[in-house]
């Protein structure tokens, strides 16, 4: 009997989908999953999906067994102790030379902690973030492997298959070393968190202090997406104001949404990431933060009676507000793509990892596949294609240039909310940060004399070289 190419372990939405396109790329697999029920689906739906060659096993052993010398296998598992246990249950059946590939939302020291386990097996090991969510899994995602390029070279012939294919190749690169593939992903998430939270503080202004009716935002996102703003997240979003309630409500579905948004991690990690590298990332905190609040519902619900707060403007032009909070998205959205290439930056020059990691060609795999890809991303390859070393996103020409001619849209957006009582930390959080970057000088000299005041952490001054501490009491 003919061993398969590649062995999948992990069943679930992401498991399922994933296996069905390898397969259906021409790569016979094998698929294993603790539950024998989904093994079961998943050989079903490859049937039915077009008699692809993808054979199920109930037993580990068999699957190890059907799996063709160096053995590829791709675990989509739950991150944390799950992983860990179905190492433990593969390991001992596999051969040095071999390869796992998690490909979960993993805390990348994980990966490297399991890749140097591993590895005194003779065993290889990569952590590759996989972006798409179902529908990427099955046609093509946004794949991020990171570990030793001998196991990239193993893999490399399957993933640029079933990768997501845009202008310029597949989207999938060898990130770099270590636990780097798992960190990318991890960014990708603190920035797709950005962005949600963007959309949604758009909504919320064209909604309340616009009135624009569902059927109004739904044209108002779809006609943005055929521009500047042309993203995975600004087409389903002009989707949602589309669709009607099917719970037999009157209205659309969107209004009948609790409030409250789930999280898995990812983008807490992010931003623990972001200060532990003394990376300013405001625009993903913001929207941390909103999701935090949007948990205490019933907080909210009842604190809302002890509060007035101002009356919403009104009288605005509408077709003005709408042309201004597009221009406010857009250079939001900027701010938060450059707070997420300068912390893959700075983690990769850390001494402690030392991955090198190529800004452009990250940019350039998250143009297709994956959930935050977007038109401007081929210009932020261009922009690091420029210049490699470029300190913010922001600072280049064209971003700079563009920047530059929205702020009055972006400052007429964040007042008018201010001043209407609607919450935009995402928007006011990403303009702060543009405002501080751009101004030569910060009250940060009061800050330091206040430490220097207090516990004698000296200063240094403007007019002279050397460290200084003054007797403030005098």
């Amino acid at each position: 009997m003919s061993q398969s190419k590649v062995g999948l372990v992990g069943l679930a939405v992401m498991g399922q989908n994933l296996a069905l396109n390898i397969a259906e790329k021409g790569f016979p697999i094998s698929v294993w999953n603790r539950s024998p029920g989904k093994v079961d689906t998943t050989v079903e739906r490859a049937k039915n999906e077009g008699n692809l060659p993808l054979t199920g096993y109930h037993e580990l052993e068999d699957f190890i067994g059907s799996l063709e010398r160096p053995r590829r296998i791709i675990m989509l598992v739950k991150a944390g102790k799950p992983v860990d246990a179905t190492i433990d249950r593969l390991v001992p059946l596999l051969e040095p030379g071999d390869l796992i590939v998690d490909g979960g939302n993993e805390w990348y020291p994980n990966t490297e902690r399991r890749a140097k386990a591993v590895g005194e097996k003779g065993i290889m090991y990569m952590g590759m973030g996989v972006s798409g969510g179902e529908e990427g899994a099955r046609n093509g995602p946004s794949m991020m492997p990171g570990g030793p390029i001998e196991a990239w070279q193993m893999l490399q012939p399957i993933v640029a298959h079933v990768a997501a294919q845009v202008d310029d190749g597949p989207c999938v690169v060898h990130i770099g070393p270590g636990g780097s593939g798992n960190y990318v992903k991890m960014v990708h998430n603190g920035i797709e968190y950005g962005d949600m939270q963007l959309i949604a503080e758009a909504y919320d202004i064209l909604k309340t202090v616009g009135g624009l009716t569902n059927e109004e935002l739904h044209q108002v996102f779809d006609t943005w997406n055929k521009g500047e703003l042309e993203s995975f997240l600004v087409e389903i979003t002009a989707q949602i104001f589309a669709k009607k309630d099917d719970e037999g409500q009157d209205g659309h579905l969107v209004d009948y949404i609790l409030d409250k948004t789930g999280m898995k991690g990812t983008g807490r990690w992010t931003v623990m990431e972001a200060a532990d590298n003394s990376v300013a990332a405001p625009t993903m905190a913001a929207a941390l933060d909103a999701r935090f609040l949007s948990g205490l519902k019933e907080e909210r619900v009842a604190a809302a009676p002890h509060f007035k707060g101002p009356d919403v403007v009104t009288g605005v032009d509408k077709a003005q507000l709408i042309d201004d909070v597009r221009q406010a998205l857009y250079a939001s959205k900027i701010c938060s793509y450059a707070q997420g290439m300068n912390l893959i930056r700075a983690a990769s020059n850390d001494p402690e990892h030392n991955w090198g990691l190529d800004l452009g060609s990250i940019a350039r795999i998250w143009k297709g596949g994956c959930i935050i890809r977007a038109a401007f991303l081929d210009r932020i390859k261009q922009a690091y294609d420029r210049d490699a070393n470029l300190p913010n996103l922001m600072i280049d020409g064209e971003f700079a240039k563009e920047l530059n001619e929205r702020q009055p849209a972006w400052r007429r957006v964040v007042g008018l909310a201010v001043a209407s009582g609607i919450a935009v930390p995402g928007f006011s959080g990403s303009l702060a940060y543009f405002d501080q970057y751009r101004r030569a000088r910060l009250p940060a000299n009061l800050v330091q004399a206040q430490r220097d005041f207090f516990g004698r952490h000296t200063f240094k001054r403007t007019d002279k070289e050397g460290t200084f501490s003054a007797m403030w009491e005098e």
